[in-house]
């Protein structure tokens, strides 16, 4: 972080590029399943962002912005490497009940491994738009790819993840009911 304090004098421009950081990292690790990876990919967009921040015309376009140099650098990465790494579990700190953390975890476990079996494009766009938010639009921008590929990708990422999931929670289902018979006592 000296090197944002560093080259940005503002304040405001200093706490907005520490906030895009971290949304930055979570998307870049979403798309890339390895924690150096994405780090190494969000220094790279910042570092990019940073010499060519000229180019940036309406501040308010500033996430659009650094997410499609995101997109950029990771595009540019995945043609030099196509080999990804599992990804890490998730910790959530709450200030929960163990049982509640427990099943939170698990759930975020289930969904980030659906998320890991769908192609980049599928992958790119769920975490987006249903992570960060954005809409089909700026996603389109960010990627570069038309809207309605955009949608059609969406639509297909939804309903692969809805099988994987479904098929997931019957085994888990099938397993708890076949290790949980109860006996009768006389």
């Amino acid at each position: 972080m000296d090197l944002i304090d560093f080259f940005l004098k503002s304040r405001d421009a200093q706490r907005a590029l520490k906030e895009a950081r971290s949304r930055l990292y979570r998307v870049a690790y979403a798309w890339c399943h390895n924690p150096a990876l994405a780090d190494d990919l969000v220094q790279e967009a910042l570092t990019k962002a940073l010499k060519h921040s000229s180019q940036l015309r309406d501040p308010k376009a500033r996430d659009a912005w650094l997410f499609t140099i995101l997109a950029n650098c990771y595009r540019d990465h995945f043609r030099k490497q196509r080999d990804m790494d599992d990804i890490d579990e998730l910790e959530i700190s709450d200030d929960v009940t163990p049982e509640t953390q427990t099943g939170q975890a698990q759930v975020v476990e289930k969904v980030r491994e659906a998320i890991a079996q769908l192609p980049a494009g599928q992958r790119q766009v769920v975490t987006l738009v249903d992570l960060e938010g954005f809409s089909y639009v700026e996603v389109a921008q960010i990627l570069e790819v038309p809207i309605g590929t955009v949608m059609s990708r969406l639509c297909r990422a939804r309903n692969a993840m809805k099988t994987l999931l479904m098929a997931e929670f019957q085994k888990s289902a099938s397993n708890a009911i076949g290790r949980s018979s109860l006996r009768r006592v006389k």
